[in-house]
């Protein structure tokens, strides 16, 4: 049963990875599932076609055979469930990579995407510098507790699972910032998780159809076929 997944046509960040289609790809490859994937123009997400698979018109969406799913954590979690090698066998430690994997999701991520909206949508506000102030010292409450769980694993639970794998999208977000760097563990936990191979190739099939690197001849339907699954 082939699986197929919606990304941008034309990526807001220029094939840096940021879109959330792109924790599916990883996830995909972590686990070594070929898969399709349909590119949606910004006008093409708000048609009803689109809207029948995610109501709110956004990417990414996971169908396979009559299953439609939305949501990238809920895709992520799907495909961990589904296949050997993003959630461990022993129960509790099962339960507490999923925990991660809400925890990025719920607790870390909204004020660093908070942070890329402002920085983005209200730098010209009389208020940005203190807007700004406020999501970097919230950011800093995560960093730090994310921090000290880690400590110096290579990951937050023994073995690399789920939970690293949307930490790590998250803290995506803050790459080159000082804000990251305050944190020595955590930069390189992050650079960890760019070098896992299953990484890599997901980055690459992503930055394929991400202007300016889009081949002139490619359509509207990809298809990346997956080497071996694992780091």
């Amino acid at each position: 049963m082939t699986i197929t997944i919606t990304a941008f046509e034309r990526s807001p960040d220029r094939g840096k990875g940021l879109a959330r289609d792109m924790r599916v790809r990883w996830a995909l490859e972590e686990v070594g599932q070929p898969y399709d994937v349909r590119l949606l123009s910004f006008k093409a997400m708000k048609e009803p076609a689109h809207l029948a698979l995610h109501p709110f018109g956004q990417i990414p969406t996971y169908e396979q055979s009559d299953l439609v799913l939305f949501e990238s954590g809920a895709i992520v979690f799907h495909i961990a469930e589904r296949h050997a090698g993003l959630l461990p066998g022993d129960a509790n430690a099962r339960a507490r990579a999923i925990t991660w994997m809400f925890a990025a999701l719920n607790t870390v991520e909204p004020p660093i995407f908070e942070r890329d909206l402002a920085r983005i949508l209200e730098r010209d506000k009389p208020w940005y510098e203190q807007r700004l102030s406020v999501l970097e010292d919230s950011i800093r409450k995560r960093l730090g507790g994310l921090s000290s769980r880690l400590g110096d694993a290579d990951w937050l639970d023994g073995a690399f699972s789920a939970g690293d794998l949307l930490v790590v999208s998250v803290l995506l977000r803050l790459k080159g910032s000082n804000l990251l760097e305050e944190y020595p563990n955590l930069s390189a936990y992050l650079a960890r998780g760019e070098g896992r191979r299953a990484y890599k190739r997901a980055f690459d099939a992503q930055l394929r159809f991400s202007p300016p690197h889009r081949r002139a001849d490619k359509g509207r339907l990809g298809s990346r076929t997956c080497e071996n699954a694992g780091a």
